[in-house]
């Protein structure tokens, strides 16, 4: 198992965890144009660019933010620095609502490892 990132980035003022991470949340694992959010777990409320970089820096499993949660500013964006809620980041048309920055579109297809389904 890799060794455990003990340190990081800053990014817009806020601690972003990963692997190779830079100036804008793009990580080893995402690192088109377009990949330029972080995602705060609910499991450990710290930032990382995404699933892969948990798994491999964080000491413990990840767990899924519920519907009751949504409200959570738990999105940054990598341009602008804005917290985005969960709700606000799904509706988003995969665009920053502050910046206008694109998100990538693909990322809701990996939904189900961070946001639970609601019922």
């Amino acid at each position: 198992m890799p060794e455990k990132q003990k340190q990081a980035n800053v990014i817009h003022g806020k601690p972003v965890y990963g692997v190779d991470v830079d100036d804008h949340t793009r990580c080893a694992h995402w690192h088109d144009e377009n990949d330029i959010i972080a995602i705060l777990f609910h499991c450990c409320e710290r930032f990382y660019p995404c699933f892969d970089c948990h798994l491999e820096r964080a000491d413990h499993p990840p767990t899924v933010w519920p519907p009751a949660e949504w409200n959570r500013r738990a999105i940054l964006c990598g341009a602008c620095g804005q917290k985005l809620t969960i709700t606000e980041y799904m509706k988003s048309a995969s665009r920053c609502p502050t910046c206008d920055a694109a998100f990538n579109p693909n990322c809701a297809d990996h939904y189900h490892l961070y946001f639970s389904t609601p019922a």
